[in-house]
């Protein structure tokens, strides 16, 4: 069973319908005990950093996902939720995430062209920089969708794929077990899918 956490912040029928879609059983779920009962763990989210995480640690869900990753089980943060698998994020101050893996998240206007409207919003190609994981399925060059205004800057070690906007943004990062892609998969069509099977089968 695969548990998206349910935090009060995320596109969750999206997601729900999408696996689905693909023949697997996921629980929509607040409840820390479906996190440790889970084969694998999704981590959405939309919407502010700050607000987001303020919401993951007072629900009680920030410490089971925490423990559940450094007990090796796969985990994928979408989007914001990507965000909040790091160190920090300086969007509108500085927040705490939840450090699985060391890296910050800021705004994108910090690097790409002045004249590139902001959020970056739509369709764009994928570089994948590190093949096989979540990327078994997918092929350098394919689209999926993105919706953001701040993106992840890390050691390039744990970067799998960027995204180029006038400036190369971090499309998808992993740290062992723990994945994260700043697209939204469940909003991708096929490529997207693809990205959610590999998911499903990663150990």
């Amino acid at each position: 069973m695969i548990a998206i956490v349910n935090y009060g912040v995320g596109n969750l029928f999206s997601l729900e319908s999408s696996f689905n879609a693909i023949g697997q059983q996921v629980k929509v779920t607040s409840n820390p005990e479906d996190l440790k009962n889970s084969d694998k763990i999704i981590l959405p989210g939309v919407g502010a950093f700050g607000d987001a995480a303020d919401k993951l640690f007072s629900s009680g869900l920030a410490e089971p996902l925490i423990t559940e990753a450094h007990n090796g089980k796969p985990i994928l943060g979408i989007c914001l939720g990507m965000q909040l698998l790091f160190t920090k994020s300086y969007e509108f101050g500085e927040h705490d995430g939840l450090d699985l893996i060391p890296g910050s998240v800021r705004d994108i206007r910090e690097i790409i062209p002045g004249s590139l409207k902001v959020p970056q919003m739509g369709w764009n190609a994928l570089h994948i920089t590190q093949t096989g994981g979540i990327f078994a399925n997918t092929h350098e060059g394919e689209h999926v969708y993105f919706v953001h205004s701040y993106s992840v800057r890390c050691e390039e070690q744990y970067i799998t794929a960027t995204t180029n906007y006038g400036a190369d943004l971090t499309a998808s990062v992993q740290s062992g077990n723990v994945y994260g892609v700043q697209f939204h998969p469940e909003k991708s069509g096929n490529v997207g899918l693809n990205i959610l099977r590999a998911f499903c089968e990663v150990k």
